[in-house]
């Protein structure tokens, strides 16, 4: 038998008589296993206690373990966002009731009870019965007296009888009827008694902690940089948008970010979603402080809530069946955490269903070339943008010093490299080296300040490097799913100092938050560049006392070690600044690269781009993994040369070997396909585009949609695409709703059309065709593979689109650039050498890709805004005062209703679109008839006149010909 231990808190500072009950409360949570029970009996919760024991809590729950909390209403003491954050363990197994104290007695228990092996032949456990209620003061320095009783023995000594009483007494409690579940609706009532209580303006001034007032009181605040982000994005939802993304470095506060935007955008039904139950649970708590009212609910594998505020993990809500349980348009409000993993199958499904108010993806991948796959998600919308130098410049973050150590013990050249990575096993056994662990140890030592975490490429490694590091005398500890000490316990120890260094596996790259860490010990390599930033930010966070992080890099003879210290220069950059040859690390920063190598980070700096293959295999080292054909446009790949050197895209890929051999098989069957129905067809609007968008959003390969709900989704994509939809739609059609008959008609008869054959006159070839009013492929479906097909036509769609934007933008740029004078009697005006003004019938052609044309400015004066250069073709203007011949070089000026004036007798370009939508233009003279309407004459008299119809639209005045 084992004597009760008086444990105290709060008392003299002697240390053999102050000890709060905290320590040994996370003590008893943290070595209950399968099967152990914890049951919590305490008359009052404050969110600033249970904040220390929720880690703990749900790592137990985790671990199999049962918990039961009771807490009550006692006084109106319980804060209603604790017990919004007790439904957080309720939905992961834990088992928590209210003892309702109205015309009851008192409830005044503060007993924790721990039961971890109860058998006929043994039983160990511990309880705790005292004075601390669950609040930060209780926990940790307010004066309290707690009775603690541990037990192991064969069950029959009086210390097992008191223990198996207090059981005894928590299961009775349970069971009684003044004891009802804790739900979200006990919740709401009793909000409405606790704001309305006589005893909570007292606990402003007299409650456990400051904490603890401000929680009462006090609305959450955004920061300057969330204030930015706010309002970045009420604007973009005011342009139209439907989908954004936000790039934020880590530190700055994503999530409290999506909950304050939640609350600008008064979401009623949110989603938020996630690929990890730490970061939904974060975002859980995060929203529960923004907005105590909302009901939350949980989504995952073992629990489907239906709540206002849902949390689900993308691994169960994005399968089909249960996405089938939510309509289209169920929530207002999207927020995809970690956007990065958004690519996945998964995710896009899971985007492709919903049609919110606003879907806001959130990530910290500051580099362009990563975020063109998840931007392509979000419409290309880039919402508000804060990268790490800005971070660390406006000390939201601390400054970094990478020390860059040659990694002499590995010879990366040994170990296989398949599929992107290393061979795990064969990496394993390199690793487990004395000489290369006793190299990190001098380096550790050498570098290291306090409190360090360390990476490592295994469980096998980070228990290898845990006992070297321990036999030398170094506070260690190897973390991972499933180890000894739980991941709780190693920060508690490492923040106390307790611990000296973690080394860790795939445990704490993204989701958590380590703020005392102020080292970084990298040792494994890294293949992929966001895992790598991800590593970094652990450590980059805010702490007292902390100066900078240290990262300290054992760097040997491979792309996957070598990348780093360029990347961290490339984002860490300043942009533009002419003059400015290398780039400038923010104050405080350092990169310091052993000597030996240098010669290794040559490796990284190709000579000249000669071929588009070796642009291509840089991207991929760069990247960690095979690019998408949108971030392969986003780094510059020439794609016209790519296809004149490999045929087209999933040919480059495949010839590579990064084609999967379902992919292989599409591509030898459907190529001609992929290539010029996708990725070569001309696009003079985006609008083939768009309905292709729309087809893969309604899953049309599998089953292919009706015309109406193909123009309905049509038009949802073109209006998450608002510059698109002002660019390409008339102001008529833009008026139309995507139900409306009107709309439909429009849209048949125009991609719908053309896609299907339906305009005899075009040259490009149709892939689909209608059949029961149904837009149906015209090749057959490979079944077994359509998924690949769904995936490989959506790389597509998505670079189509950022180019099509692109080519929009540069050629309004170029419209509106100041004009360039070359010379004193020469200047330069946009020059459009594929706009074909007809001189003849009208004459399909693109207003795209404009060049600048120097011509003599005798010809001026000249406004670069209004005028530019086209070519005539044909002959109908071949005649009269000013003969203009096939061929000839045009002067034009830009029109408006607004500017055109008078517009009898002038020679104008008159615009119309074809049936398949795309744009001719045609050069006449305007001439009015007697009843009012219009002709177009021709100067020669072997061309009959045009009459002037509704579809038609003048957008030039014929200045002159250019002579050359």
């Amino acid at each position: 038998m084992t004597a009760p231990q008086l444990i105290a808190g709060g008392g003299p500072n002697d240390p053999g008589f102050n000890q709060p009950l905290l320590g040994p409360l996370l003590d008893a949570i943290n070595v209950t296993g399968k099967s152990s029970r914890i049951g919590i009996a305490v008359s009052f919760i404050r969110q600033s206690g249970l904040a220390l024991l929720q880690d703990a809590l749900f790592e137990a729950l985790d671990r199999g373990v049962q918990l039961d909390v009771i807490t009550s209403d006692y006084l109106d003491v319980t804060e209603p966002v604790a017990l919004r954050r007790l439904m957080l363990l309720a939905e992961r197994g834990a088992r928590v009731g209210i003892y309702e104290s109205a015309d009851n007695p008192g409830f005044h228990l503060k007993s924790y009870l721990f039961i971890q092996q109860h058998t006929r032949k043994r039983l160990t456990g511990l309880g705790f019965v005292g004075s601390s209620n669950i609040s930060r003061a209780a926990l940790t320095d307010s004066l309290e007296w707690n009775w603690c009783l541990r037990v192991d023995d064969d069950g029959t000594s009086p210390a097992a009888a008191s223990l198996l009483a207090l059981q005894e007494q928590m299961q009775q409690l349970a069971q009684d009827a003044r004891v009802v579940p804790l739900s979200h609706d006990w919740i709401d009532d009793y909000l409405i008694r606790y704001q309305h209580s006589p005893l909570t303006g007292l606990r402003v001034i007299t409650g456990d902690s400051t904490t603890d007032a401000e929680t009462l009181r006090e609305t959450p605040l955004p920061n300057a940089v969330q204030e930015e982000a706010l309002a970045a994005l009420k604007a973009s939802r005011s342009q139209g948008y439907k989908r954004g993304l936000v790039v934020m470095a880590t530190g700055l506060g994503k999530t409290w970010l999506a909950a304050f935007d939640a609350r600008q955008l008064k979401a009623k039904k949110l989603l938020f979603v996630a690929h990890r139950d730490e970061i939904i649970r974060q975002a859980q708590a995060t929203f529960i402080r923004m907005q105590p009212t909302a009901h939350t609910g949980l989504y995952n594998g073992q629990q489907q809530d239906q709540a206002d505020w849902l949390f689900a993990s993308v691994q169960t809500l994005g399968r089909a069946v249960h996405l089938r349980r939510f309509a289209p348009d169920h929530f207002d409000y999207i927020i995809v955490d970690e956007f990065h993993h958004s690519t996945s199958p998964t995710y896009r499904r899971l985007l492709d269903h919903f049609r919110p108010r606003f879907l806001l993806g959130l990530t910290a991948t500051p580099d362009r070339t990563d975020q063109a796959d998840i931007l392509a998600l979000c419409d290309d919308n880039l919402v508000f943008e804060r990268g790490l130098r800005d971070a660390i410049v406006d000390s939201h973050l601390v400054p970094f010093i990478y020390q860059g150590v040659y990694d002499e013990f590995i010879n990366y050249d040994e170990i296989p490299w398949r599929n992107g990575r290393f061979d795990p096993e064969a990496l394993d056994a390199a690793f487990a080296s004395k000489k290369r662990a006793g190299h990190a140890l001098e380096q550790w030592r050498t570098f290291a300040q306090n409190r360090t975490l360390a990476f490592c490429i295994s469980i096998r490694h980070a228990d290898f490097m845990a006992r070297i590091f321990t036999d030398a005398g170094i506070r260690a500890a190897a973390v991972y799913a499933g180890s000894a000490m739980p991941r709780n316990q190693a920060l508690s120890e490492l923040a106390g100092g307790k611990l000296q260094v973690i080394f860790s596996v795939d445990l704490f790259n993204e989701g958590t938050d380590l703020p005392a860490i102020d080292t970084l010990l990298m040792l494994r390599p890294t293949e992929s560049r966001i895992v790598f930033l991800q590593q970094l930010g652990r450590g980059l966070r805010l702490h007292p006392g902390k100066q900078q992080l240290m990262v300290v890099d054992l760097v040997g003879n491979h792309k996957a070690c070598l990348f780093k210290p360029e990347l961290l220069q490339e984002i860490t950059r300043i942009d533009g600044g002419s003059g400015q040859t290398t780039p400038a690390l923010p104050e405080g920063c350092f990169i310091n690269l052993e000597p030996e190598l240098i010669p290794l980070m040559d490796k990284l700096r190709y000579g000249g781009k000669v071929r588009v293959v070796d642009d291509y295999r840089r991207l991929k080292e760069q990247l960690g993994h095979r690019p998408s054909a949108i971030q392969a446009f986003q780094a510059g790949l020439d794609f016209a040369k790519l296809r004149k050197q490999h045929g087209s895209w999933f040919e480059l890929t495949n010839s590579e070997g990064d084609l999967s051999a379902e992919g292989g098989k599409i591509l030898a069957k459907l190529r001609d396909f992929l290539l010029t129905g996708i990725e070569a067809t001309t696009l003079t609007k985006s609008f083939k585009i768009v309905l292709l968008q729309a087809l893969l959003e309604l899953d049309g390969l599998r089953q292919p949609p009706t015309l109406v709900a193909l123009a309905e989704q049509s038009r949802y994509v073109l209006e998450r695409h608002p510059d698109l939809l002002q660019l390409d739609l008339p102001a008529r059609q833009q008026a139309m709703s995507a139900d409306s008959t009107d709309w439909l008609g429009y849209w048949k008869g125009n991609p719908i059309k053309f896609s299907t054959g339906g305009n005899q006159g075009s040259q490009a070839d149709y892939w689909f065709e209608i059949k029961d009013d149904r837009f149906c492929p015209r090749f057959e479906l490979p079944i077994a593979e359509l998924d690949t097909l769904h995936q490989m036509m959506q790389e597509l769609v998505d670079l189509r689109l950022a180019e099509y934007r692109r080519r929009k933008a540069e050629a309004l740029a170029r419209i509106k650039a100041p004009a360039t004078v070359a010379q004193a009697d020469v200047i330069e005006l946009p020059y459009f050498p594929s706009l074909k003004i007809a001189c003849g019938h009208f004459k399909t052609g693109s207003g795209e890709n404009a060049e600048l044309m120097a011509i003599a400015d005798h010809y001026g004066p000249f406004d670069i805004k209004r005028h530019f250069l086209a070519r005539a073709s044909g002959h109908s203007m071949n005649g009269g005062k000013q003969p203009v011949q096939d061929g000839d070089l045009l002067l034009l000026e830009w029109i408006t209703p607004q500017t055109a004036g008078s517009i009898s007798n002038q020679t104008l370009a008159i615009e119309r679109q074809d049936e398949s939508g795309d744009n001719q233009y045609l050069l006449r003279v305007v001439k009015k008839n007697p009843d009012g309407s219009y002709r177009l004459h021709a100067t020669n008299p072997d061309y009959e006149d045009l009459a002037v119809t509704d579809e038609m639209k003048p957008f030039a005045r014929f200045r002159g010909v250019i002579a050359e």
